[in-house]
This record gives C-alpha cells, sequence and structure tokens, in this order.
C-alpha cells in the first residue's frame, strides 16, 4: 500500500496476508494525509529483495540519447528510507545479461519522449533477473556525482552546453558513442538520517550539538 503523493519511503505499508490489510490501510493512509496532506493510496506488487537501479541519461538536442551506466541505491532501512545512498557502477551485482536489458529499456523510454538533458531511471532489479519500471526523476539528482566520478564526464556543465545547442559529441561537450563511454573504479555516496531505534524507527528530530566530517584519503 503506497500514497499516490509519497517520496523517501513515507505512506508505505507491506502486507504480506488479509489479516493485514485493514491496520496497514488505516496507517498507510493516516501518514500520508499527516505526510503529504492528502490520503490517496494505491496498490502494487509487493517485491521481495530488489535491487534499486538507476540510470543517469543523457539527451541533446539533435536526437542524441546515452546512459552513463548503472547506479545501484544501497538497502533500505526499517523505515523504508534509504540507508547508504548510492554506489556506482552496479556491475558487481547484476548479472551482464540483465544490466543491458536495463539500460537499452532506459534509452529506448527515453528516445520515445524525444528527452533532452539530464533524466534518471529508475528500477528495481528482482533475484529472478526480472526488472520492473518505477519513475523518471525529469532533472539532474543529488546522487549526480558517483556517477561524474567513475565516468569523468561533468553533467552540470553538460545540460549548460546542451541547452545552448551543442550536441553531445562536439567537443565541446565530449560524450563518446554509447559503446565507447567506459567506466573507472567505484564510487559511493552515503546519506546521513536520523531514526529512534526504540520508536520503530520513525525518523527522529532534535538539536545536533556535535559533527564529524568523515576523512582520510580518498574521502
Amino acid at each position: 500500500i503506497k500514497a499516490v503523493n509519497g517520496g523517501g519511503g513515507r505512506g508505505m505499508r507491506m502486507v504480506a496476508s488479509m489479516d493485514e490489510l485493514d491496520q496497514a490501510y488505516s496507517l498507510a493512509k493516516s501518514e500520508a494525509l499527516k505526510a503529504f496532506g492528502s490520503d490517496e493510496i494505491y496498490l502494487e506488487k509487493y517485491l521481495q529483495n530488489p535491487k534499486h537501479i538507476e540510470v543517469q541519461i543523457i539527451g541533446d538536442t539533435h536526437g542524441n540519447i546515452v546512459h552513463l551506466h548503472r547506479t545501484w541505491l544501497f538497502p533500505y532501512s526499517a523505515g523504508h528510507q534509504k540507508t547508504w545512498s548510492k554506489l556506482s557502477p552496479a556491475f558487481l551485482f547484476l548479472p551482464q545479461q540483465l544490466r543491458s536489458r536495463i539500460c537499452e529499456a532506459a534509452v529506448k523510454l527515453m528516445k520515445n519522449v524525444d528527452y533532452i538533458s539530464a533524466g534518471t531511471v529508475e528500477f528495481l532489479a528482482t533475484p529472478d533477473n526480472n526488472f520492473y519500471f518505477i519513475e523518471v526523476n525529469p532533472r539532474i539528482q543529488v546522487e549526480h556525482t558517483v556517477t561524474e566520478e567513475i565516468t569523468g564526464i561533468d553533467i552540470v556543465q553538460t545540460q549548460i552546453k546542451i541547452a545552448e545547442g551543442y550536441s553531445i559529441h562536439d567537443p565541446e561537450i565530449a560524450i563518446p558513442e554509447q559503446k565507447d563511454i567506459i567506466t573507472h573504479g567505484h564510487a559511493i555516496q552515503c546519506r546521513i538520517t536520523t531514526e529512534d531505534p526504540a520508536n520503530n524507527f520513525m525518523p527522529d528530530t532534535g538539536k545536533l550539538i556535535a559533527y564529524r566530517s568523515g576523512g582520510g584519503f580518498g574521502v
């Protein structure tokens, strides 16, 4: 059960049996109303142990669209919030054939709408090697830096150059053909959340009295 206007794991309840439906229905509607001002909800298939895969897309005004490989969203907490955020690329976690199918699906979708600039196509991949479309984020995301780190492509600058009318293959942008876009190494972006483990991992609030930044070689 999910909130129509939901996001970030809010307004979401998993139902494993009919006995759980009434309570989950009420809780989802209540949380949706408090968080989003609307208690509209819908039902969708529950996918067990999926991997959240995001494909970064770049399109220009000349009909060129390429993907910048995959990013894997790390597991979720008890409150459906992302704990670690992004690891790129997702090579280690998906079979080659499935990786190719997901990227091809993302490019096909964006070509069908003549997409321009940066965007992200999101999927869920399941252990049986199927995948399911979630949504398109028609904008640059906070997590774009992991893609930049492994591809060497400045996505922010690319957006500006595309808006100026350049092709992604022009020297001013210099993104190669799809077959020549390769990745180097791995990049991880982490997310910090505040949750109360004594209260069913509900989001917690309070005054921050200290902050220690991560450091060290490569950080």
